[in-house]
């Protein structure tokens, strides 16, 4: 039986929510420069890939974590997805901005939060952890406890592991980064020749250089 990291890998791939490019890297708006492009957003458009999603992060929540009285999503890209996550299994939702709003009550956290309450975060991208992580931060600053959090994909950095371990939060993501480059290779999306190229930048994606003869792309966020 086919593995569901490896199907949503597929899925992923197929609308373009992942776009691989090592010939032709993106420079990302940090100034990184990367092989690959993500948007998870994009799957919101395609009903069987957004219900899919939605499962599989139910099934997560469900499988690994234990009386759960709320799901938090991290804004933006999750907000729409862990409200689909919170409604399917009949839980309280809030999100959680970047930053606090410039107006009103300049609230952080959207939705009504109580201390004591155990959370769920849903993320849908792990890239380096630090925006992840500090939503896991805001909950915890109001007194309640993060019990983990569910994402889409990672990118397997090292820096974000040892983020997440640091920081004491359990993660667990449908697909990731090593399942993707598997399912692009075998279904001919790139070359033999480009994995090491793949593995390098994952490895350590801040310090990669792109090959002589590489043509720049635009700034990406």
């Amino acid at each position: 039986m086919e593995k569901v990291d490896h199907i949503l890998a597929e899925k992923l791939l197929n609308i373009s929510a992942i776009i691989l490019q090592p010939e032709n890297p993106f420079t990302w708006a940090s100034g990184w420069n990367s092989p690959i492009y993500t948007d998870n957003r994009k799957t919101l458009s395609y009903p069987d890939i957004r219900n899919f999603i939605k499962v599989e992060l139910c099934r997560i929540i469900l499988e690994k974590f234990k009386n759960v009285d709320v799901i938090a999503g991290v804004a933006t890209g999750a907000i729409a997805q862990g409200a689909l996550v919170a409604d399917t299994l009949g839980l309280p939702y809030v999100y959680v901005r970047s930053s606090p709003k410039d107006h009103g009550l300049e609230n952080l956290i959207e939705g009504n939060l109580k201390a004591g309450q155990r959370v769920v975060v849903i993320e849908d991208l792990i890239s380096t952890g630090g925006s992840s992580l500090k939503a896991c931060e805001a909950i915890r600053n109001v007194g309640c406890e993060v019990v983990g959090m569910a994402a889409i994909f990672t990118y397997e950095f090292p820096v974000s592991i040892k983020k997440f371990r640091e920081a004491g939060i359990e993660l667990h993501t449908i697909s990731n980064y090593s399942s993707m480059v598997e399912v692009a290779l075998a279904t001919n999306y790139i070359k033999e020749d480009d994995v090491e190229t793949l593995k390098e930048w994952r490895r350590d994606p801040a310090n990669w250089v792109p090959m002589k003869g590489a043509e720049d792309t635009p700034v990406v966020e």
